[in-house]
């Protein structure tokens, strides 16, 4: 567990560092488009400037894109005091406690680290799971908390935030950005349109390589929190009867879910950041011994 929490401390460094490199290519790319070698300088300084800002705002930004709203004790009693014994259980602090309105079943959990994290349920979720399903639940997103998923996660999403926003600038200078030899040559169209491919599926690999390996070990965890591995296997099998994609979707937020949010497809399926749930069923019906 210790060397997990070490290895995603180290890990935000890299992708963080990653992405910073990520951008300054993209922006060499750019600066030989327009023939303005300045504005490799500009990205470098803009990426550097909104992975800082990243890092403390994701937080937030997840809950505006998913539709998470905080709630107090008096909101919602059954849900707030389950996520509060589980705090004290785990030893966490306690976390903003969020609720979105959605009755596709789902949960996820972010922030910066266990002193700013947040988590929220579904309406769908609390209303089709009872106490020890809920419990377990809660108990597989606290311990993304507690060994620091959340912020590899976190800045993964903002990584995949602004490679979108990069394509989108890149297929508008492809376009209207043509008045010099250079942007009207065949190297300058090639280099357009592969930034502009590359940025999309550099954000679908940056989510695909987010460790499956976490979700397995989440649920394992919740099921050492709880001491009732049932419980997990119990919930996870009402995520996969009732599964359905949620309203308010968005790649991006896709990973910080405990199933997946967006609806299915052959693409979905194959850069997706979560194992399939049979899977993580069965490792946890193969492991109840262990508990």
């Amino acid at each position: 567990m210790y060397k997990h929490i070490a290895a995603n401390k180290r890990n935000t460094v890299i992708v963080m560092i990653s992405f910073v490199l990520f951008i300054a290519c993209i922006g060499i790319l750019f600066a030989y488009f327009n023939d303005s070698w300045i504005m490799a300088v500009w990205f470098v300084v803009i990426a550097a400037i909104y992975a800082l800002i990243q890092y403390f705002a994701a937080g937030r930004l997840s809950m505006l894109m998913t539709g998470a709203k905080e709630i107090t004790k008096n909101d919602n009693p059954r849900f707030y005091n389950i996520v509060e014994n589980l705090t004290i259980t785990t030893g966490l602090p306690p976390p903003k406690i969020c609720i979105i309105k959605d009755p596709s079943p789902n949960a996820f959990a972010t922030g910066r680290d266990p002193k700013h994290a947040i988590v929220a349920a579904t309406t769908g979720l609390i209303e089709i799971m009872d106490d020890k399903e809920l419990t377990a639940v809660m108990a597989h997103e606290l311990s993304h908390v507690k060994n620091y998923d959340i912020r590899v996660n976190m800045i993964v999403f903002g990584l995949v935030c602004v490679i979108g926003l990069i394509s989108d600038i890149g297929l508008r200078m492809l376009f209207y950005g043509r008045g010099n030899s250079r942007n009207s040559s065949p190297v300058g169209l090639l280099i357009g349109l592969v930034t502009i491919i590359l940025a999309p599926l550099a954000a679908s690999l940056a989510q695909a390589a987010i460790s499956r390996q976490r979700e397995y070990l989440a649920d394992s965890s919740a099921a050492l929190i709880t001491r009732y591995p049932e419980g997990m296997v119990s919930a996870l099998q009402k995520l996969q009867a009732h599964a359905r994609p949620m309203h308010q979707q968005n790649a991006a937020t896709e990973a910080l879910f405990i199933a997946n949010p967006l609806r299915k497809s052959a693409l979905t399926s194959l850069f997706s950041t979560h194992p399939p749930l049979e899977k993580r069923i069965k490792r946890l019906e193969d492991g109840k011994k262990k508990f």
